[in-house]
């Protein structure tokens, strides 16, 4: 539990008549743990008021409706706080009256406050971590985490860049990837084109999708090897692209379609 919240109560317990009242006790101090100091209650400032780690005179006045002003110890932010009573529940609304930054918890209250021991600080609170947690992260980290612009006379610091950087290279120049150019696996289906990739022309320029690259199954059927009649063996480079030709009318065995000519195919009128 925070440090001082035990002075914190004992200066106020005889102030507090509710649960909500023991609450409130505890989300101020989270405030004032975090480097605020309350400056009154309700949403208007008085002409004498200062900054204190203590809760307000009338601080709970409104046993439904809780508003306390709070102000950084650096004044760099101000917190409008204000607690509203829905049931068994309240609901924690915090805002920066200059940014108009708004944030909210709700929580049940008998989670948090034993009704029963008011005035024994230490049975009074449950989960006081998990409370803590919650103020924190939800009320307060949005205001104490804002990072605050250079003020004017600040240094401006100056991050040092590698020597080669070159803000019109994409990417970064690397001697690993020049000394290996990209090389795919000539009989994958997407290694088309990767030639193109290769600036030094290591392997050799060409977008023209062949056979081998399709991603197709091979055929048994090997160009390299010749064709009886047609081609002597080492005709074709191995892995070059080859369309099965030949003399006309020469095919292979199977029927043609033009074995047989249309009916009336010598008609002169057709």
């Amino acid at each position: 539990m925070a440090p001082g919240l035990q002075l914190l109560f004992a200066s106020v317990a005889q102030e507090i008549t509710v649960p909500q009242d023991a609450l409130i006790c505890f989300v101020h101090w989270e405030l004032v743990s975090q480097g605020y100091a309350c400056l009154g209650a309700g949403d208007k400032p008085a002409s004498d008021e200062t900054k204190s780690e203590l809760l307000p005179r009338g601080w709970n006045t409104n046993k439904e409706l809780y508003t306390l002003r709070y102000r950084s110890t650096d004044d760099t932010s101000e917190i409008l706080l204000k607690a509203i009573m829905v049931e068994s529940s309240i609901i924690i609304n915090a805002m920066d009256p200059k940014l108009e930054q708004v944030v909210d918890l709700a929580l049940n209250v008998a989670d948090y406050i034993d009704g029963e021991s008011l005035k024994n600080f230490h049975r009074v609170f449950r989960r006081s971590k998990d409370l803590s947690h919650q103020l924190l992260t939800t009320i307060i980290s949005p205001f104490t985490s804002r990072k605050s612009k250079p003020k004017a006379g600040e240094a401006f610091v100056h991050r040092e860049l590698p020597s080669d950087y070159d803000p019109l290279r994409i990417p970064p120049r690397n001697p690993d990837l020049i000394r290996q150019p990209l090389r795919g696996n000539p009989l994958g289906p997407f290694a088309a084109g990767g030639s193109d990739l290769d600036p030094l022309g290591g392997l050799g320029g060409g977008m023209i999708v062949d056979p081998l690259r399709s991603g197709f199954p091979k055929s048994g059927f090997d160009p390299s090897a010749g064709i009886p009649g047609r081609l002597p063996p080492g005709s074709v480079p191995p892995g070059a692209r080859f369309d099965p030709f030949g003399p006309p009318g020469s095919r292979g065995a199977g029927p043609d379609p033009d074995h047989l000519p249309p009916p009336g195919y010598d008609d002169m009128f057709m």
